[in-house]
């Protein structure tokens, strides 16, 4: 009884129009009444403890040192260096996409801060060159989801406090998995390119070109190397990972590249610091909604649910992995990772399931929900954008969303795809 009275009331303040925190904050009122000790102090308290997190801090500063990145001229160095590597490839846009998407995902760690950097500067160049707008804007969309997966990872910041597992673990289980989506592109991104992608190249393989792209864009690789290194030698943990990458995108913006001026700090803290305090405020009434979700005892509940799988890891994966699917076409990234980790967790660990194997799948699995529809942030975000319609995207998406869950399929059957690599980097 307590599950329905969770489930509806959640959805049924959702389909008020009630904004996704206040929804949360609403379903926990409901449930505090439903189990007979509603409290405004405990409820007060409890929302108030959702963020009092020292981990948690590395959201704010992940999200200025994208800001600053994308300000100082970093982003578009990365986007220069694909260029002069892949460039004169036929469908070499594409290439340069992906390239340009796996080194920013390994900086900032949105999927809609680089979805947004890639299209605004690389869906011009594609419709300019003759290529299909909407395929080029699936491929722009897909290459940006690649960003909660490699660290250092927003998404994986939230899980491993909501989950209480260790965030540098999750970081460095996300580093192959995430290549891997890379590679899963390239290779549907070259089945799409030899009907869709002009035959005239951009340009010639030019050595000199890719040793000038690459000494420019030299201090934004150095980037992604001092966080995952630094993380792995126990220099500084992930938080204070955040902070390195913000003085690092503030001193290569300013003082290197030169075309971050002290000027625009205001207005860059302001934006970063609303994007913030949106994530935080969600975060802070999810876990009043995941405090009383263990009250009502409906981890419980869904165990018993899921007992036939328990049995079978592989099963119960798919079983969990099948629901965050349909999730999350309804909700965004941020809200399924807070609603459905207090409630799947207690499964994975009675299970046996490794909970650093479950986060990187479970954070891949809402990443490709931001390509679904009607939802899908990251397809919304890119026909803005790139000035095209929402249904030209989605259509335009379809192949690359399908290699992501064959992917995902993947590693469900083979475990040791994630597993094996990430204890490379333990």
């Amino acid at each position: 009884m307590t599950i329905v009275v969770f489930v509806a009331s959640l959805l049924g303040f959702m389909a008020l129009g009630m904004p996704i925190a206040f929804a949360l904050l609403a379903c926990g009122v409901v449930l505090m009444v439903h189990l007979g000790s509603f409290d405004t102090q405990i409820l007060a308290q409890n929302l108030l403890e959702g963020t009092n997190s020292y981990p948690l801090m590395a959201v704010p500063f992940f999200m200025l040192a994208g800001e600053l990145m994308n300000a100082g001229g970093i982003s578009r160095r990365i986007i220069d260096m694909a260029q002069a590597l892949v460039g004169h490839l036929r469908g070499g846009l594409g290439y340069v996409a992906i390239l340009a998407a796996l080194v920013m995902a390994s900086i900032s760690g949105s999927a809609v801060a680089d979805t947004a950097a890639l299209a605004a500067v690389l869906i011009p160049l594609m419709r300019g060159a003759g290529y299909d707008v909407g395929r080029s804007s699936g491929l722009i969309a897909a290459g940006g989801i690649i960003a909660p997966i490699i660290p250092p990872s927003i998404g994986f910041v939230v899980f491993g406090v909501a989950a209480q597992v260790s965030i540098t673990k999750l970081f460095l289980a996300g580093i192959v998995p995430g290549i891997l989506m890379g590679m899963a592109l390239w290779a549907t991104w070259w089945w799409c390119a030899r009907r869709d992608a002009p035959p005239v190249q951009v340009q010639r393989f030019e050595v000199r070109r890719v040793r000038q792209a690459l000494v420019r864009g030299v201090w934004a690789l150095l980037l992604p190397l001092l966080i995952i290194g630094g993380m792995k030698f126990g220099v500084f943990t992930p938080t204070e990972a955040a902070v390195v990458a913000v003085v690092y995108s503030l001193m290569v913006g300013s003082l290197i590249h030169r075309e971050l001026h002290w000027r625009q700090l205001p207005a860059l803290m302001l934006s970063a610091a609303k994007t913030s305090a949106t994530v935080m405020f969600l975060v802070a009434c999810a876990l009043v909604s995941a405090w009383l979700i263990t009250i009502a005892q409906i981890p419980a509940q869904v165990t018993e649910l899921m007992r036939p799988f328990m049995d079978n890891k592989i099963l119960l994966m798919l079983a969990m992995m099948a629901l965050v699917v349909v999730v999350g076409t309804a909700l965004d990234f941020m809200p399924t990772v807070l609603i459905l980790t207090p409630v799947l967790m207690p499964l994975v660990k009675a299970a046996g399931i490794d909970p650093v194997y479950f986060g990187v799948l479970f954070i891949m699995n809402n990443a490709i929900g931001l390509l679904t529809p009607p939802v899908g942030t990251v397809l919304n975000v890119v026909a803005g954008v790139g000035r095209t319609s929402l249904a030209n995207v989605t259509r335009g998406v379809w192949p690359f969303l399908a290699a992501q869950l064959v992917l995902l399929l993947l590693f469900i059957l083979f475990p040791a795809l994630v597993m094996v690599p990430a204890r490379w980097f333990y």
